[in-house]
């Protein structure tokens, strides 16, 4: 495979946005239902100045939203909710649940489980190309460069290494 340009790359770009530990964890807790500042910080144990800034970076860049709430008696506070964008994320989280699962096991089984709603079955991840096969092995996708590719670029006298 001809080595291409890795700014190029859509995987570089999305760790960009999502590439650390806390704002899995945060997207995490939003798809089980928790929206408030507090209530995500307890159940990720991410320090306050932390998730303030992840929570601030995942509304900038559209993955959240902010909605108002007012409690009686209290100062409006901020929910947070998924947006369209970050519905999209929710296929990443099943499968890092189920990689996790797989390869890291609790001894007494997984904490956490992704069920159809309708029947109560555990959900997995599926790969289908665009004609609709699903892909029975993993070693039948091959990665291609796409339109957006650009060859890397080396630097003179560096024996070949990407820049």
């Amino acid at each position: 495979m001809d080595p291409t340009d890795a700014a190029a790359c859509s995987i570089a770009r999305t760790l960009d946005v999502v590439g650390e530990k806390w704002t899995f964890l945060i997207l995490r807790e939003v798809f089980r239902g928790v929206r408030r500042f507090d209530d995500v910080r307890v159940a990720t144990g991410a320090p306050r100045q932390v998730l303030s800034e992840r929570l601030a970076s995942l509304v900038d860049r559209g993955i959240l939203r902010r909605e108002p709430y007012r409690e009686p008696g209290q100062r409006p506070r901020h929910e947070y909710r998924l947006t369209d964008r970050g519905f999209d994320l929710y296929p990443i989280l099943i499968a890092m649940l189920a990689w996790g699962d797989r390869h890291l096991p609790a001894p007494d089984g997984p904490a956490l489980r992704a069920a159809h709603r309708d029947c109560g079955a555990d959900v997995r991840i599926a790969l289908r190309c665009e004609a609709g096969h699903e892909v029975a092995a993993l070693r039948d996708v091959v990665p291609r460069p796409g339109p957006g590719a650009r060859r890397a670029q080396t630097v003179a006298g560096s024996s070949g290494s990407r820049v």
